[in-house]
């Protein structure tokens, strides 16, 4: 079935039913071999947009309702960081290559276009609120020029930028919706303030949409969403939404840093990457606990969109995504292996142990335990 596009505005679907968000860019592309991990830019939006759009292609067909620009840290401060090559393109070219090349894809599909913000090195090194805020108005020009739907404001350790954030987006661009996500365990943001009081702060300051994205996994970040949704409506914000963009990779051993504390990352994750099984799982568990807007962040592919769109079909009004459902299974009847078609059930795949291949392999690892460095 299609999208269904009856109503345009994002904060109306919302309020309809669940919307899909597309997977992690840079993680997904790097491993592709077009973005540098280290910097983890967005110039391929310039030098490789044909990758950059194939890939929106894949998460679009996979179900996603909204697509975002890939601009994430495109801040004029983070393309020139350490000596960083991105610098010489510059924020407005990237972020309107970005924006172009989205639109393109998503438009005609019947999905939403997001712009995008994310943390700073200018707030790191100077915490100076009128700094901080040029470099956002910096990147939102073209958001602004371009018209795109709804605006993201995503992975902050510390809660105070993503207020500067969101304040600022709000009043450069009045009357576009607002998301802000902090990449955040269950507990505090890196300055200590708890959780759930975070999201309220985020309401404060003007989001529309509140939410964790990115450092840790789908299970971590829903006990992070569900402690903010307890304090925003303790808080007497009924009208604020929320959303989850987590890790595609399991990490219950991840401390305050998060997975890039864990010693795999970035060139060694794979070993946690969850099944879509998991995904469909967490997909399930984000809806039943008032999350609408829901999608995913580094180590998402395709196919883990297309579970979280396959686990919501029915409250989509029966969306199925054009990668096609794979109904627990069912399509492994078709296989010549008798054992392979007795895994054709709902029951066999949400009882799998996954094994990781490795003989002796460690369950868990031991976190470089940097703590808290900004």
């Amino acid at each position: 079935m299609p999208r269904a596009t009856g109503v345009r505005g994002f904060l109306e679907r919302l309020d309809r039913g669940p919307v899909i968000g597309d997977g992690g860019f840079v993680f997904a592309l790097e491993k592709r071999g077009y973005v540098e991990a280290g910097p983890w830019t967005p110039e391929a939006v310039i030098e490789h947009p044909e990758a950059v759009k194939q890939l929106h292609r894949e998460y679009l067909r996979a179900g996603s309702d909204v697509c975002q620009a890939f601009t994430f840290y495109a801040s004029e401060d983070k393309l020139k960081n350490r000596g960083n090559s991105a610098g010489s393109y510059g924020v407005k070219a990237i972020n309107q290559a970005a924006c172009d090349i989205v639109k393109e894809v998503a438009y005609p599909e019947g999905s939403l276009v997001a712009g995008g913000v994310s943390q700073t090195p200018t707030y790191m090194n100077t915490t100076d609120k009128a700094l901080v805020q040029a470099e956002v108005r910096k990147q939102c020009a073209v958001f602004k020029e371009t018209g795109v739907d709804l605006m993201i404001c995503e992975y902050y350790d510390h809660v105070e930028e993503a207020e500067w954030h969101v304040e600022a987006v709000k009043d450069f661009m009045p009357g576009v919706p607002v998301c802000a996500s902090l990449c955040i365990n269950e507990d505090t943001d890196v300055h200590g303030v708890p959780t759930g009081e975070c999201g309220v702060k985020l309401a404060r300051a003007g989001a529309d949409v509140i939410g964790i994205n990115c450092h840790y996994d789908p299970f971590r970040c829903l006990d992070a969403v569900k402690k903010m949704i307890k304090n925003v409506k303790a808080a007497g914000f009924d009208k604020v939404h929320f959303m989850i963009q987590p890790l595609a990779f399991m990490t219950p051993d991840a401390s305050v840093q998060g997975f890039i504390d864990l010693p795999e990352f970035p060139f060694a994750l794979e070993p946690r990457i969850c099944t879509r099984f998991e995904m469909q799982r967490y997909a399930r568990e984000a809806y039943e606990a008032g999350i609408r807007f829901i999608g995913g962040c580094c180590g998402f592919e395709p196919y883990h969109i297309r579970a979280v769109s396959e686990e919501l079909s029915a409250e989509r009004g029966g969306f199925e995504p054009a990668s096609g459902m794979i109904g627990w299974g069912k399509c492994l009847e078709k296989h010549t292996k008798p054992w392979v078609r007795a895994r054709a059930s709902k029951e066999y795949w949400q009882n799998l142990k996954p094994g990781t291949g490795r003989p002796y392999s460690s369950s868990l690892s031991k976190c470089d335990q940097w703590g808290i460095t900004a």
